[in-house]
């Protein structure tokens, strides 16, 4: 799972575990624990003490280190601005689609010399997806089943022209950080899926709506921290123990050998 850097304080039996990659240090190290009686890895994708802006997060770091512990499904919780007058701050996003407007960040673990094209036609996992859907529905929370998230660069917010522009073209919701984190897992055949909880109208969004401020968005956040803890123990106990979904044979026919 990645999240916030206080999310370990969540786990029982917590273990910390440092990993090398190839791809450098991860944001931190992986903290093991226990939830609901299964084992759970955690990485705080900003660092213990928030010191990776998104667009400097080490995503593959992250990502491989997982791999090497054996994860085969990740959470990805993260707060979004919404982009749509009826996706309300305070709401929850079960996302199914994703738009890249990042540029620059090292997005593949496949450069060569074997070129690798996964299918990401639909970039999160279908299987963690019903089960995110279900749980939040059983537990009375005010959720959007699906919805398309814009990933923009950062760590700067959008201007109103660009807000407006992601706006009408019908997304729901911008952030920072989902590309390139479901990518990387699917490149890994990994699991991914994500929560997003709304913390603020995108400016530009709805009639003059003041710029979004980093306090508020973690204001907003924090009020909400414990409704989303509770939906990812839920989610957690009701994954099925076989996978059966495309994430788990993704590099099935993705190389190109000669």
């Amino acid at each position: 799972m990645f999240g916030g850097s206080g999310f370990y304080s969540f786990l029982e039996d917590v273990r910390e575990i440092e990993i090398d990659t190839p791809y450098g240090e991860p944001s931190a190290p992986v903290m093991v624990g226990t939830v609901e009686g299964r084992r759970v890895a955690f990485i705080p994708r900003h660092g213990v003490k928030h010191q990776f802006p998104p667009h400097v997060v080490p995503y593959r770091a992250n990502v491989w280190a997982f791999n090497q512990l054996g994860v085969e499904r990740i959470i990805g919780p993260c707060a979004v601005g919404s982009l749509q007058p009826h996706v309300k701050p305070g709401e929850f996003v079960v996302c199914d689609q994703l738009v890249d407007r990042t540029w620059g960040r090292p997005s593949t673990f496949y450069d060569g010399p074997v070129t690798t094209h996964i299918s990401f036609a639909d970039p999160y996992c279908p299987t963690v997806r019903e089960v995110a859907v279900e749980q939040a529905r059983a537990m009375g929370l005010p959720l959007h089943d699906r919805g398309a998230v814009v990933v923009i660069e950062g760590p700067r917010f959008s201007t109103r022209a660009e807000s407006a522009d992601y706006a009408g073209r019908g997304w729901e919701v911008i952030n920072m950080t989902q590309h390139p984190e479901a990518p990387l897992a699917r490149e890994q055949e990994i699991c991914y899926a994500n929560i997003s909880v709304v913390t603020d109208y995108d400016v530009g969004v709805v009639g003059e709506t003041e710029a979004v401020t980093h306090e508020e968005v973690i204001r907003v956040f924090q009020e909400n921290i414990g409704r989303l803890r509770d939906l990812l123990f839920r989610i957690i106990a009701r994954l099925p123990e076989e996978r059966d979904c495309p994430c788990a044979s993704a590099l099935a026919n993705a190389r190109f050998e000669v």
